[in-house]
């Protein structure tokens, strides 16, 4: 169940709910007043895995992906799809 934070408008008082999404918000803060709202704070992101990494999209022994078929250097092509990028 998630953790909601509220603060009451007329003490200042900052606390917390655990309450489930169907409930609902709390209307008094543990000092008995009834004006109270909820704390909107930015949602905690976790990224798990190796990362994002060059080398983790790269098939070995395959050359190098730079080189087109003149030998010149090129702009790498897209790891997702056939389409190269603009270069001007």
């Amino acid at each position: 169940m998630p953790t909601y934070e509220y603060e009451c408008n007329s003490c200042g008082t900052h606390f917390e709910r655990v309450q489930s999404f169907t409930d609902p918000s709390t209307a008094e803060c543990p000092n008995g007043h009834g004006d109270v709202h909820r704390v909107l704070s930015a949602p905690a992101i976790i990224f798990n895995g190796p990362g994002f990494y060059i080398t983790d999209s790269r098939k070995s022994g395959h050359g190098d992906a730079s080189k087109d078929k003149e030998g010149s250097t090129a702009a790498p092509k897209c790891s997702t799809c056939s389409i190269k990028p603009i270069t001007d």
